[in-house]
């Protein structure tokens, strides 16, 4: 079963931007796959996002 995820366009600063890559090369992730990742367990953190969505996912990334 594939997974639909949503699109939309996103403005962040160069610089911004520039760590996010730096940081998501450390974590040999895609920009786009970090920025997931970094909601993702803030939103856990946060009690935004179901526990066993999360650590569902968690584990696949």
């Amino acid at each position: 079963m594939a997974i639909v995820k949503k699109s939309f366009p996103l403005r962040i600063d160069p610089q911004v931007y520039a760590a996010l890559e730096r940081w998501s090369q450390d974590e040999l992730r895609s920009v786009n796959a970090h920025i997931e990742y970094i909601l993702r367990d803030a939103l856990l953190k946060a009690g935004r996002l179901p526990k066993a969505n999360g650590a569902d996912r968690k584990s696949k990334d």
